[in-house]
């Protein structure tokens, strides 16, 4: 008499009410890295050799816009460091963090390795490769923007070479491509060398040098329009293809009986990835380790759904590299340390914790 009782179980009731409570701590997150970005812009706008209060970088922003918030307190030299200047670096230096911290997120779901990171596939090899191409043979076909079409026409011949390279029987696994990625980075890393060795002018090695380290300076106005074109295209179709970037954390095995055609998904995903990864480089040059540690960072916060990880990871991307810029142009003033070796050090020691997690695991999974 007391079954029909027990079959309107409350437990029901405990998931609906989660699932707002989940919303709302996503949704203060991404709110709170949204503020935090505010700052982090305005500061990365006034913080250097000049410094422009906070107020003073909205007002000129504000005049820039057209806005007359307020009458004009400064002088124009600082409109010039504000608008000219620094704004594009630290919108530069947003977009490229921001881009490989989402490249990172989704190179590791397609993988299945979380140690892997954007420049797995060679991508940064070729672009760097290019790069030195121009510097060393002086040819500047396309003006100011040689630099950048060449390094990305590097980037697009690397990533071609690897996928012809990992073609196997009409099909492309993630271990040959992870291989080929490898090996062709080492050929291309060895021709540049070889161009510098026998390059005429002593200077260009260093020219060479400070490019392959990352920086954000020299960007301007009209060149940021195409990294921040790369990063919404990219967000937005891994937003869309989500699910799919969900199902692979279950195994490819899952994957496909939950229908998603794994081999055609993940060629789709790596050539989106690579042409990403191969805009921001020609832009900003090979920065390290931003998209190795993001995700990991955000996923902390967010889980691992990618619907929530990739938005979080964008923003949080975005506010370290130029934080990360704000240090180079500032801890050695006058000199500018290059931007990549400063995420290097944060990054090498976050990559051996992470292998160190990863072998604890895998040594609790062997002895259980």
């Amino acid at each position: 008499m007391t079954l029909p009782t027990r079959t309107v179980p409350a437990a029901p009731s405990r998931p609906r009410a989660a699932a707002p409570r989940g919303r709302r701590a996503y949704l203060l997150t991404l709110a709170a890295l949204g503020a935090l970005l505010l700052v982090t812009l305005t500061a990365g706008v006034g913080i250097g050799s000049v410094y422009v209060p906070p107020g003073q970088v909205w007002g000129i922003v504000g005049h820039g816009l057209g806005a007359d918030w307020s009458p004009p307190v400064w002088s124009s030299a600082r409109e010039t460091i504000v608008l000219e200047v620094r704004a594009p670096r630290v919108l530069l230096g947003a977009v490229t963090g921001a881009g490989l911290a989402v490249v990172g997120a989704a190179m590791q779901a397609l993988v299945r390795n979380p140690l892997a990171e954007p420049y797995l596939l060679g991508v940064s090899s070729g672009a760097s490769l290019g790069a030195v191409v121009v510097i060393v043979s002086g040819v500047s076909l396309f003006g100011p923007l040689s630099l950048s079409v060449s390094a990305f026409a590097g980037a697009l011949l690397a990533l071609s070479v690897v996928y012809a390279t990992a073609r196997a029987g009409g099909r492309i696994t993630s271990i040959r491509l992870v291989l080929s990625g490898v090996a062709v980075a080492a050929v291309l890393t060895a021709v540049m060398d070889l161009l510098l060795l026998t390059a005429d002018r002593g200077n260009q090695a260093r020219t060479v040098l400070a490019w392959t380290l990352g920086g954000l300076g020299g960007v301007r106005w009209g060149t940021l329009w195409l990294p921040a074109a790369a990063l919404l295209l990219g967000l937005g179709a891994l937003l869309v293809r989500s699910r799919a970037l969900n199902l692979l954390l279950a195994g490819e095995e899952a994957a496909t009986t939950m229908g998603l055609d794994v081999a055609r998904f993940r060629a789709r995903m790596f050539v989106l990835l690579s042409l990403v990864t191969g805009v921001l480089v020609a832009s900003a040059g090979p920065i390290g380790f931003v998209g190795l540690m993001m995700p990991h960072i955000v996923r902390l916060f967010v889980g691992g759904d990618h619907r929530r990880v990739l938005p979080a990871a964008a923003l949080a991307g975005a506010v370290f590299l130029v934080w990360a810029d704000v240090a180079a142009r500032t801890v050695a003033a006058p000199m500018e340390i290059p931007v990549g070796v400063l995420t290097a050090l944060c990054g090498g020691p976050f990559f051996l914790l992470l292998m160190r997690r990863d072998a604890r695991r895998a040594d609790g999974r062997g002895a259980g």
